[in-house]
């Protein structure tokens, strides 16, 4: 066998032994979803009705479903809570030993981190499968054609990758499992401090300045005009910057800890 070859299959075995472990607790994947689908019902249902007298003029036709509006910053936010549980799964690896032990092996050692970013960025995906089911079933009316709809899955794509390898550098990084479940909470707040709740431009001057160039305003603008032909100008390109960004910050920074071999 190449060494390609050995590479591919020692990938495939770490990403099935991830994908059982993540079939195995059910609940983590209910964790992902279900503070992104609570938020949504919360605005929709209980502040919808003030919220979106605020924010028609933003959307196309006026419209006056507020749905529409909040869907792509809670999308986002699926992506943040993933990294969340992204850092807690690989933080048990790491202070169990687990990722200890794979390095003693005679293995593709890249394996260990490539089958952890691509079960987290599938679990991901689906978890924001299910937020945009759910939002449906609440009237959710995109007006995507198909190209845009490709479009909107690459940025939900890049997005999950930048995100989830930050987490596996959490994971890393942290000592604790608390730790590592805690630090990646502030992202999971940013959507709310941008545009994901109500536009940048009812805000304070100090905190619209904030809201507008945090990372995730570009990235909810780009997929909400995807979604529902509003306005991107520019917030494309800003959010294809930001993803790779992020991804490059989380790369190295992850496997500055992968490669360090410590003591717990």
């Amino acid at each position: 066998m190449s060494t390609v070859t050995y590479a591919v299959a020692d990938t495939a075995t770490l990403l099935r032994r991830n994908i059982k472990n993540l079939l195995r607790y059910p609940t983590t994947i209910i964790a992902v979803v279900g503070i992104p689908v609570l938020f949504l019902l919360l605005f929709v249902y209980v502040f919808g009705g003030v919220l979106g007298t605020g924010v028609t003029a933003a959307m196309p036709g006026g419209s006056t479903d507020y749905v529409n509006y909040v869907l792509p910053g809670l999308i986002i936010m699926t992506a943040a809570t993933g990294s969340l549980s992204t850092a807690a799964a690989t933080n048990i690896d790491m202070t169990e030993g687990i990722i200890a032990r794979f390095k003693t092996m005679a293995i593709f050692r890249p394996a260990i981190l490539i089958a952890r970013v691509t079960s987290s960025v599938l679990q991901t995906l689906a978890s924001m499968a299910l937020v945009f089911a759910v939002a449906w079933l609440m009237g959710f009316t995109p007006t995507a054609n198909a190209i845009e709809w490709l479009a909107a899955i690459a940025l939900l794509a890049a997005t999950s990758f930048a995100l989830t390898w930050l987490g596996v550098a959490f994971g890393l990084a942290a000592k604790t499992l608390d730790s590592a479940s805690n630090a990646p909470f502030p992202l999971i707040l940013l959507p709310f401090v941008g545009s994901g709740i109500v536009p940048t431009d009812t805000m304070p001057t100090g905190l619209r300045y904030f809201a507008e160039y945090q990372p995730f305003t570009p990235i909810i603008e780009t997929l909400r005009g995807l979604l529902m032909g509003t306005e991107i100008g520019n917030s494309g390109y800003i959010a294809a910057a930001w993803c790779a960004g992020i991804t490059l910050l989380g790369y190295v920074w992850a496997m500055k800890h992968f490669n360090t071999d410590r003591t717990r």
